[in-house]
Formats: C-alpha cells, structure tokens, sequence
C-alpha cells in the first residue's frame, strides 16, 4: 500500500480540494485493508499519520501563543501594555488549518474502524500457560491456533524494554519457527517436549498458548495483537 509522506499536508501547492482528494485516496486504500480484516501495517501507518496533523496543529497553536508580542500602545491612565501580536494567520496558514481540521477528523473515523477490529480480536483471544512456567519469562514459546487454519504456529518470542520520554516500555520480537497439524497426537504439551529436544539453548522455556475463534488473517491482524496481548498477560502474571 502506498503511503502518505509524513508532511504530506504542507507538500507542493497547499489547497484544500486537492489535498482532500490525496487524503480520500489514502484512507479508501486504508479501508479496502479493513473490509478484509487486515490491519498492519496500515492501522499502525494511519494512527502516524493522525498523530502526525495533531501535533503539528497544536504545537502551531504553543508557537503562536509563545511568540514574542510588539508594544502598539501605551495607555498611561491604566499602565497597561497594549500587544499586538507578531504573527498572525493569513490566508495561506487559513487553507492549511482547514485541511488539517478536515484531515484529523476523517483519520480519526477511519481508526475507530480499525480498533473496532482490533477490539474484537483482542476480545477474542485466549492466553493460557503451557506446563510450569519458569520465573524467567522473558522468553520462550508462543503456540498460535485461529479458526481459519488447522495448524499450530509456533513462535520463538522474546520480551525487551525500551525507555522513550523518561517511561519504560516492553516490547516483542517473535521468530516464527514451524507449524504443527492440530490432533489428538500434536497436543501443547507434546510440542514444547519436541521444542526442548530439538533447541537446547532453552531448557525449561516458557511457553503460552493463544487461540481465537475468529478467522482473520494472520500475519496482517492476528500475529501483531496476539503479540502485544502476549506482553501484557506475561507482565500481569510477572508483577
């Protein structure tokens, strides 16, 4: 899918018209993606989009308010400064707030589309412990069944933290390693004895199962919110 350019707004000659077609362009290729359940990387590149407009919106607005203001009058009777501001809108920065105001809030629809879908998933997900977990936990295996499919997929995950603005954050790399048909022989717990045979770098590995219902793509949806759903049941069952 083609994407828009991180300013897209301010490129090339700035009218409302056209950058309202560029806009609709994008968010229909977005939607197509929606209407058959797939949601990355598109719902991932539509929110940086959005919070992309707004924080240049608002940090126009922090400019404005901060700029240094011009003595135009001086009343003695009341001692007060009279300011006048040093820069004001003019037509240009007019056509470009409209677009950005009509932009944020077609982008913002458009994702509450997306997270319509991804709620559902999410909802949808069952996360289960495979055997005794270790107390390491940052990482291990992680089992994969969706209803489309009559494999069990299988993850090598690893669990990583990252500061960004003075906050920690976890994050989650996965390894796809094989897949195993669903039967009465290629049961969980058959699989991770196989896994600790074959891969010896984990001993006593943790491993998590999660399944859903739905049938959904994937890599484009599944994969990626089984993934963050993944981080967020370790870290509560850790704390």
């Amino acid at each position: 899918m083609k994407s828009l350019s991180e300013t897209w707004f301010t490129e090339g000659y700035i009218d409302f018209e056209l950058k309202r077609y560029t806009l609709l362009a994008y968010l229909q290729e977005v939607n197509k993606y929606f209407h058959q359940h797939k949601l990355y990387p598109q719902l991932a590149d539509l929110i940086f989009h959005y919070n992309n407009i707004v924080s240049f919106r608002e940090n126009k607005k922090y400019l404005q308010e901060k700029f240094p203001k011009q003595l135009t009058d001086i009343n003695l009777k009341q001692l007060e400064l009279l300011y006048e501001r040093m820069i004001a809108d003019d037509e240009l920065m007019e056509e470009l707030e409209t677009i950005i105001n009509y932009s944020a809030k077609k982008m913002k629809s458009t994702i509450s589309s997306g997270a319509e879908i991804y709620e559902s998933v999410e909802n949808s997900l069952k996360i289960a412990p495979v055997g005794i977990i270790p107390l390491e936990t940052s990482e291990g295996y992680m089992f994969l069944q969706h209803a489309s499919s009559n494999q069990t997929y299988v993850y090598y995950y690893r669990i990583t933290m990252f500061e960004k603005h003075d906050e920690k954050y976890r994050g989650i790399k996965t390894d796809y390693i094989n897949s195993w048909q669903k039967n009465f022989v290629n049961t969980y717990v058959t699989i991770k004895s196989e896994l600790i045979r074959q891969r010896r770098e984990l001993p006593n590995p943790a491993v998590y199962s999660v399944e859903t219902g739905l049938k959904y793509p994937i890599q484009e949806t599944i994969l990626p919110i089984a993934k963050r759903s993944l981080v967020r049941f370790i870290s509560s069952s850790t704390v």
